[in-house]
């Protein structure tokens, strides 16, 4: 099959490709580097190539590169970094939530989608937000109790986080840089 021109925006970063229609974005991505996103069974099952796409966690297996041309995509690498981890990131690591690894960043990137969609999931949403996701070490109870946290940890720091105009945002006011409060 003859290359089309796409171009693919993976965690910031612009990539001009050609690539045959028939090309996964699994595979692209596995070509350019991002070896976070995990190849497992390849047909949709395990969850271990998940990423966001436009915000949506899809496998990158079932889906066509020349699908994702133009659209941002965000793997679990994208998400923060060594120096500072985002909030599942670091929860994962720290709740003992990862053994081998590899399917860490699908289930990260699942996680990430529902705390988008719902920052105080129940453990049953969690349950059924990684449902898509599979893993022969852990058991899954670290890997919820994980998510938990980091939902803690995110709804903690949004109460924290300074407004338009410089002040600091509480849960239920605003204290101006002037003294003042909203």
């Amino acid at each position: 099959m003859k290359p089309e021109l796409i171009t693919l925006h993976i965690n910031g970063r612009t990539h001009p490709l050609a690539l045959a229609p028939n090309v996964t974005l699994l595979q692209a991505l596995r070509d350019l580097g991002y070896v976070d996103v995990k190849c497992g069974c390849e047909q949709g099952d395990c969850g271990a190539c998940a990423v966001l796409l436009d915000g949506v966690a899809v496998n990158s297996c079932l889906v066509l590169a020349h699908q994702a041309d133009g659209v941002p995509i965000v793997t679990a690498a994208g998400l923060g970094t060594a120096k500072h981890p985002h909030p599942l990131q670091a929860a994962f690591a720290d709740s003992g939530a990862i053994q081998c690894g590899y399917c860490t960043p699908g289930f990260i990137i699942a996680a990430k989608a529902l705390l988008d969609a719902n920052p105080h999931p129940t453990e049953l949403e969690i349950r059924e937000a990684i449902s898509g996701n599979l893993c022969r070490c852990t058991g899954y109870g670290q890997i919820v109790g994980a998510i938990q946290v980091a939902a803690e940890q995110m709804a903690a720091d949004e109460g924290r986080r300074t407004d338009d105009e410089g002040g600091i945002r509480h849960s239920s006011f605003v204290v101006r840089p002037s003294g003042g409060v909203r």
